[in-house]
């Protein structure tokens, strides 16, 4: 893999972000996310400490069967238009509706290694309530809750890197079995360097966006909001996240369509070939 061939790779999964049809589909789904998001966050503004980390955790994992789903899609989308290929997108929803049920299943591990890690949690709030001793054991056993919030951004990881690599895979193997994590792990421990390398690229516009869209809500938070009570305060972000979510849609779009080109790539990589045989890929049309 050379870097002209990554170049060539980011420009055009960059010029096929910008899609009427890729638009339609993951915008009502980033909305969808972003209203999620917003009623959890309104929703821990006085909740227990224990609980706000349920509910700002546990939507990460929601969200990820979302997008395993919507993600397959827009990948089955984006090598339909890199062969172009004519694209019938209603057959093509029609063909790909058991794949993405099936992918969004794959999200249901992370949720329950989550909540059965934040189950446990609950236990180090337990011992820290005991009348009398329980300043004592929250500083003793205080190791217990950072190893347990360490495995919770681990798995928000895990689901970012799903995403990424399990996507295409689904996509364009079109299959999904119980060696499925298997042949991920093995073509990442493959070319460790070169995936994480076509990650971070994949991942830049979501960063940059995500970032410059952030920074406009706090400086509007800071400079104009006014709503003081908990309705006023969750309605004023509701109507932020509209635009929010249909700005940054542009960038998760291209994330997918990296992900298409990081795994063709890679694979034209393992068989020293111009492109994927016939084979490897169903028919996506």
């Amino acid at each position: 893999m050379q870097w002209q061939e990554v170049e060539k790779a980011f420009h055009r999964a960059l010029t096929h972000a910008i899609s009427k049809k890729k638009f339609l589909f993951i915008s009502p789904l980033l909305l969808a996310s972003g209203l999620l998001v917003v009623f959890c966050r309104a929703a821990s503004l006085e909740a227990h400490s224990w609980i706000f980390l349920s509910l700002a955790f546990l939507p990460i994992f929601f969200i990820t069967g979302v997008f395993l789903a919507g993600g397959v899609f827009i990948t089955r989308i984006y090598y339909n238009e890199i062969r172009e290929q004519p694209l019938q997108l209603w057959k093509l929803l029609q063909q790909s509706l058991q794949q993405l049920l099936e992918a969004s299943y794959l999200s249901i591990p992370l949720i329950i290694a989550y909540l059965c890690l934040w189950a446990l949690l609950g236990v180090f709030y337990l011992l820290r309530a005991i009348p009398g001793i329980g300043g004592v054991m929250s500083i003793l056993f205080s190791f217990g809750p950072f190893l347990l919030v360490s495995s919770f951004l681990m798995l928000a990881v895990i689901s970012l890197l799903s995403l990424f690599f399990v996507t295409p895979h689904i996509a364009l193997k079109g299959k999904i079995h119980l060696a499925i994590a298997e042949e991920i792990f093995s073509r990442l421990k493959a070319s460790i360097f070169s995936n994480t390398l076509l990650f971070f690229l994949g991942l830049m516009p979501i960063v940059l966006s995500t970032g410059f869209l952030t920074l406009a809500a706090i400086v509007t938070d800071m400079k104009y909001l006014t709503g003081e009570s908990l309705i006023g305060i969750s309605f004023e972000w509701f109507f932020i996240m509209v635009p929010f979510s249909l700005l940054l849609t542009p960038a998760v779009i291209f994330f997918f369509n990296f992900a298409t080109e990081s795994f063709l790539l890679l694979q034209k990589k393992k068989k020293g070939s111009a492109a994927l045989s016939e084979e490897e890929c169903v028919p996506l049309s």
